[in-house]
């Protein structure tokens, strides 16, 4: 079996936790690195104890699902809340950022953002990221084969 490449295992990851997301508009998994290390996760859901799309529907406004937490925010809430820089990081993620998460990120310092689909291209996010000078690579997640050989 040939070696994941780090950017594949980092994506692999990423989509590996999009299977916990609560929003069914869009199963969503990010992760944030620093050194080739995994410092935190985040999928979307709701607001924690509280109910998520799948139990209690969509919350619509304006044509986005206003009940969910987006899986960056969470990667980042997640940082903040265990004392955690993300100055420097790096994001893979498995949708491009919205234009609300990519602001976030880019205050937060990410210095790459690696995505796998290009959902919802803002132009403005686009052009914030360019003018940050943070590097955006679309990759997509190999085929694994898991078991035995």
């Amino acid at each position: 079996m040939e070696r994941l490449t780090w950017q594949d295992y980092f994506m692999a990851n990423a989509d590996l936790i999009s299977k916990r997301s609560t929003c069914d508009r869009a199963y969503v998994g990010a992760i944030l690195v620093r050194d080739k290390r995994i410092i935190a996760t985040g999928y979307n859901g709701g607001v924690s104890q509280t109910e998520n799309c799948h139990e209690a529907g969509h919350q619509m406004d304006e044509g986005h699902c206003i009940r969910t937490v987006h899986a960056e925010m969470n990667a980042l809430i997640q940082c903040a809340k265990e004392g955690l820089s993300t100055d420097g990081t790096e994001l893979y993620v498995t949708h491009f950022p919205c234009i609300n998460c990519t602001k976030a990120l880019l205050q937060a310092g990410i210095k790459k953002i690696t995505y796998k689909a290009a959902y919802r291209q803002h132009p403005f996010a686009l052009e914030l990221i360019a003018a940050k000078g943070v590097e955006l690579v679309q990759h997509d997640v190999p085929k694994i084969q898991l078991g035995e050989e």
